[in-house]
């Protein structure tokens, strides 16, 4: 099977995400679910705070940074552009465009100068017909949610089965394979002992019948637990050993950052532990400055 590999661009940045190569983090933080501050700071159209979002996640080693502005109430449309517009002004990583709707998406794809990823279409019919066709038109790729009309599968077969009838729609759409990354799903294992497991047998399955790249949103696992950040960080290890290559995380959470550089080294993706030593020097930096942060 040949190497499956997907290049999200910015005007100025390329990132390329492909098994083999070292992991790429999709920051996660510019989202104002629980963020009474961001969501505030959306209403009254100021982008301050989401630039300077943008700017600390891009410098603690996000690749690409996922954008909803999902305010209840506010025109989304319009917040959409602005904040794409803001971000391409605040630092060149690569966006990730993230609403549930469709009008929404278009808008930060309008604005948007580069290959944007969009984040995200799903198995149901009403979203393959809405998404698809803007992915098309704009030239995108698009992460895509095991899931489809019947709800969320329970098993991993099922989920592989419906991340392969979205790729021939995809592919039946003019979209290339290589521009779908797939999410088969992380669900909160407070609720379900079983519910990582399912997530990363289909990980699993993914990448040997179908090779292709894959994201997770990582935090869902530890939903409605204590010691979230531990709990994180070993899943998000155990799901880039399964296939993930490009995990949605806080690339503020030492932790976590820590935890995917260590298995970029540890699967042999970082090449005489170039990127290990490199982040151990600025956390050093870092220290000796007195400045936080988690490094590049």
């Amino acid at each position: 099977m040949a190497t499956i590999e997907t290049c999200i661009r910015s005007a100025a940045r390329e990132v390329v995400i492909g098994p083999g190569r070292p992991v790429m983090v999709i920051g996660e933080r510019i989202n104002p679910t629980g963020r009474s501050g961001l969501a505030e700071a959306l209403r009254r159209g100021d982008m301050a705070l989401l630039q300077r979002d943008g700017r600390a996640q891009a410098e603690a080693g996000a690749h690409i940074l996922d954008v909803n502005v999902g305010v209840p109430g506010a025109d989304q449309v319009a917040l959409m552009a602005a904040a794409v517009a803001a971000l391409q002004e605040a630092t060149d990583a690569p966006l990730c465009i993230d609403s549930p709707d469709p009008a929404v998406l278009e808008a930060g794809l309008n604005a948007y100068r580069g290959k944007a990823l969009v984040n995200s279409v799903n198995g149901e019919e009403r979203s393959l017909a809405q998404v698809l066709p803007l992915v098309k038109a704009h030239g995108a790729a698009v992460i895509a949610l095991t899931m489809d009309d019947h709800g969320i599968p329970e098993t991993a077969e099922a989920r592989l089965r419906v991340a392969e009838a979205i790729l021939a729609r995809a592919l039946a759409q003019g979209i290339p394979a290589e521009d779908v990354i797939l999410d088969p799903l992380s669900m909160a294992v407070g609720a379900d002992a079983g519910a990582a497991r399912v997530t990363l047998e289909t990980i699993r399955l993914i990448r040997e019948r179908l090779g292709a790249n894959m994201t997770l949103g990582v935090s869902n696992v530890s939903h409605g637990l204590p010691a979230r950040p531990e709990l994180n960080a070993t899943f998000a290890a155990l799901a880039i050993a399964a296939g993930v290559t490009c995990p949605i995380v806080n690339p503020l959470d030492t932790r976590m950052m820590e935890t995917i550089r260590a298995a970029n080294l540890c699967l042999g993706y970082d090449e005489w532990a170039a990127g290990w030593i490199r982040a151990y020097r600025a956390a050093q930096r870092r220290a000796a400055a007195g400045k936080p942060g988690a490094g590049a």
